[in-house]
């Protein structure tokens, strides 16, 4: 495939022809071109620029100079008598017959762009340049939020990109979270500071985000500041520099604004497919570091090699850590479920009633009953959602059999993939031998044996009863009791990776449950080194009683 020629390269190769002795006729054949364009080729080496066309005329041509009048009498007219654009419209109108001719919209659009025009003209404004700024190291950053897109589990979400980049490096890092709240934003952070390792000295910018700023006092530089964000300024000896709302604002941090872009068209396409949040977050940190090899514009030098020379000169970090979680002490309800954010997650049953202690973070909310953790859970992204462990409610469901079918939890944790086909199929096979009642409660002890045990290992043993048509509980804790110790290279002497699940003979025969007691009497018994025992201290006592008289007996 011939690629295609320039103008230049056109021309060039016409002319040669030509010396050669073609015709006009030859060289049109040729290169596919027409008499005029042979002609212009002959005349000049150069093409001549192609004619731009007349522009077009708009409607609103015949009342721009009235409208520029009337913009530059409101120069010196007070501010609230001005002219608006719908006062413009309006006396086109009545005093200029424009009715049908020009339409609000083209006038706003107008008038919009001129007024600060005329205003420039005549030197009431200074035009809109941007100032080239010099940023010494390890002083000056920027933070912000940005939103991407990722696959949670298959489900496409939206989720926050937080990002701290020094201005003097372009160093930046990232991190990702369900939410542009408040924890997210501490969270961001005391994770980029543990990275950089260290805080800058100078000025951090910021826009008036919610989770910073309560309210922003006028026009002026001066915000109220949320409580938390004051703590954390005073730990981490931050000094914040609050930009300007709206686009204005967008152009003082400029470099972290692009930033995200950069990164969100580089390493966020296609989407990524990520099974936690967690997981995502080792990969940003991952693109972050690879990062620090490349340079930006015309720099000479990488981010890398120019942060190395910043790293030096931050702060050091304090010695204590910041928690960047948020404390509630909602009361359990009767579902065995704490509202956090208009959100519900489920706790253990016996906590119904009782107050919990929840410390929210970022992307995920952990429950303490006094100081011992309880439950833990992902962070739902929108409110008004539920999530429960199925877990919670083994308890109660061992009374209440016929719950479980029905429940939340139990589709939730389908869903998730905890609960299993190998579950459903040897559920059913054990309502079949046991009645409903029984072969639920059967399964609930079954689901029990995950709260000590590897998952993998259940569900292995789960197989192997159902093969063997063992269909109760006792019988899968033992084969995932056996399993789990094959894993591990076992006191069984198998070595790891080598199931002793199914002993069934070559020609496929059904495999058999091994006794507890036969397994126990087959384990290697290490040899007891102790030595004997030995009564020799009783001996001294009953001495020394035979030697002391007896105060009590008679003379």
């Amino acid at each position: 495939m011939t690629q295609p020629r320039s103008r230049v390269d056109l021309y060039a190769a016409i002319r040669r022809d030509a010396r050669s002795g073609m015709s006009n006729r030859a060289l049109q054949r040729k290169h596919g071109v027409g008499f005029r364009t042979v002609t212009a080729a002959l005349e000049s080496a150069w093409p001549k620029e192609r004619k731009q066309p007349p522009k077009r005329g708009s409607r609103l041509d015949a009342y721009r100079v009235v409208i520029d009048d009337w913009l530059r009498s409101d120069l010196d007219a007070p501010r609230k008598q001005r002219h608006t654009a719908k006062r413009i419209f309006d006396r086109l109108l009545d005093e200029h017959d424009g009715a049908g001719v020009v339409s609000y919209w083209m006038v706003r659009e107008y008038v919009a762009t001129r007024r600060r025009e005329i205003r420039v003209e005549v030197g009431r404004e200074p035009a809109n340049a941007f100032i080239p700024q010099e940023h010494l190291p390890g002083r000056e950053a920027e933070v912000d939020f940005g939103d991407v897109a990722i696959r949670l589990r298959g489900e496409l979400v939206t989720c926050a990109l937080f990002s701290l980049r020094l201005s003097y490096s372009g160093k930046a890092v990232h991190r990702v979270s369900a939410s542009a709240g408040q924890e997210a934003f501490f969270e961001g952070h005391v994770h980029a500071f543990n990275v950089l390792g260290g805080v800058p000295t100078g000025k951090i910018r910021y826009d008036n985000l919610k989770a910073a700023v309560a309210s922003v006092i006028g026009f002026s530089r001066q915000r109220v500041e949320a409580d938390r964000w004051t703590a954390v300024r005073s730990h981490y000896g931050i000094e914040a520099f609050y930009c300007q709302p709206g686009i204005q604002g967008a152009h003082e941090k400029g470099g972290v604004e692009g930033q995200i872009g950069w990164f969100r068209r580089n390493h966020l396409v296609p989407i990524p497919e990520v099974d936690s949040l967690d997981e995502l977050n080792a990969m940003v940190d991952a693109w972050d570091e690879a990062d620090d090899a490349r340079r930006i514009g015309s720099r000479a030098r990488t981010v890398g090699e120019h942060f190395a020379t910043e790293q030096p000169l931050l702060a050091p970090l304090p010695t204590e850590p910041f928690e960047t979680g948020r404390w509630f002490t909602p009361r359990v309800d009767r579902y065995a479920q704490v509202t956090v954010r208009m959100n519900k997650y489920s706790v253990p049953a016996r906590m119904v009633g009782r107050q919990a202690r929840v410390l929210l973070n970022a992307s995920d909310l952990v429950v303490f009953d006094g100081r011992t953790e309880i439950a833990r859970h992902e962070r739902l992204m929108t409110k008004g959602s539920t999530r429960v462990d199925l877990d919670h409610y083994l308890e109660v469901l061992l009374r209440k059999p016929g719950a479980l079918p029905g429940a939340t939890a139990l589709e939730q944790a389908r869903a998730s993939g905890r609960f299993t086909p190998v579950h459903d199929a040897w559920w059913a096979a054990a309502c079949k031998a046991h009645g409903d009642a029984d072969g639920t409660r059967a399964l609930i002890e079954v689901l029990m044996l995950h709260r000590h045990l590897p998952h993998e290992h259940v569900v292995a043993g789960l197989a192997t009863a159902l093969r063997a048509g063992a269909l109760t509980a006792d019988a899968v804790a033992l084969e995932a009791r056996k399993y789990n110790d094959t894993a591990d290279g076992g006191a069984d002497g198998t070595t790891a990776g080598q199931s002793t699940a199914h002993t069934g003979d070559e020609e496929g025969e059904a495999p058999a449950v091994r006794s507890l007691t036969e397994r126990r009497l087959r384990a290697h018994i290490p040899a007891d080194t102790r030595p004997l025992p030995s009564v020799e201290k009783y001996d001294q006592l009953l001495a020394s009683r035979r030697d002391t008289p007896n105060e009590g007996a008679a003379p």
